[in-house]
């Protein structure tokens, strides 16, 4: 019998915020049994060209990345794929929302400290790491930070204590419109799926309006990401009919963060025929095959 294609098309390194280099991803994934891994760092496509050059034969990277956007002070991830890098305008979002990040950690570090955490700077750095290219630093390293301090039991219990929206520490930050964010990548000849639609950043259970959904389909949305470990089998069966309705791909991934998730790479997965439809539109860039 031959063993159908295993495709997780949603992951992380510690380029942006999972806990292991772009090649331990890629080693993760062909232990787990994957043919297929997308690398979908926030914001930066930094960790591809290393994951890249660790592929072996007959293994496929999707070049990818999740965007970071906002709708009505709501948080809504784009997985864009398969995009040409150098695209000026799309670089140039990234770069604004990478920077700005920056400046929302330190925020974040401050308040922290005047509610009596001590939680430095440098320490956030440090477990963000210094990887060449690294220029994302996310609230799981500020949540990481809080559980070392005594300021919460884990990462999770950080986002809902502090820097969760509405919490002491959260500052809100440059993003995307999401509708805006379909049209860029697709103008840099990439494709994009809706990531873990019933969810919002951090934990939170605030699904994706389907008015919004409805007008990224618009604009070229390719998929909806309804197969997601934070999903439920309701939250699962509703997204994939959405996705029949809006003539949209469903996909499936796993959203590995490394140790932060419990390697997890393959938990979830797309289906060959969906995968083929999603990406056969590319024309920014081609997946790289070891």
């Amino acid at each position: 019998m031959i063993r159908a294609m295993r495709i997780d098309l949603h992951s992380h390194s510690s380029v942006s915020d999972g806990t292991e280099p772009p090649a331990a991803v890629v080693d993760r994934a062909v232990a787990a049994g994957l043919d297929v891994l997308a690398l979908t760092d926030h914001d930066t496509v930094a960790g591809i060209a290393e994951a890249a050059a660790r592929l072996p034969s007959g293994f496929t990277l999707v070049p990818g990345v999740e965007l970071s956007c906002a709708h009505q002070g709501s948080t809504v991830h784009l997985l864009g794929y398969l995009f040409d890098p150098q695209h000026p305008e799309l670089t140039a979002e990234l770069r604004r929302i990478r920077d700005d990040r920056v400046v929302r950690a330190r925020a974040m570090v401050d308040r922290l400290r005047a509610e009596g955490l001590p939680v430095t700077w440098e320490r956030v750095r440090a477990i963000a790491g210094d990887v060449e290219g690294r220029d994302v630093v996310g609230r799981p390293h500020i949540a990481r930070a809080i559980v070392e301090v005594g300021g919460a039991e884990d990462v999770p219990d950080a986002f809902d204590r502090w820097i969760g929206a509405d919490k002491p520490a959260h500052v809100a930050r440059y993003a995307l419109d999401p509708v805006r964010a379909v049209r860029l990548v697709r103008e840099a000849g990439g494709v994009c799926v809706l990531a873990h639609p019933a969810r919002s950043e951090g934990g939170g259970t605030t699904a994706v309006p389907d008015e919004l959904v409805e007008r990224m389909a618009e604009a070229g949305l390719g998929g909806i990401e309804a197969d997601h470990p934070s999903h439920d089998d309701a939250e699962r069966a509703h997204w994939r009919r959405r996705a029949e309705e809006l003539g949209l791909v469903v996909t499936g991934s796993s959203d590995d963060h490394g140790e932060l998730t419990g390697h997890r790479l393959g938990c979830s997965t797309t289906d060959p025929d969906a995968y083929a439809a999603l990406v056969a539109p590319a024309t920014g860039a081609a997946p790289h095959v070891g």
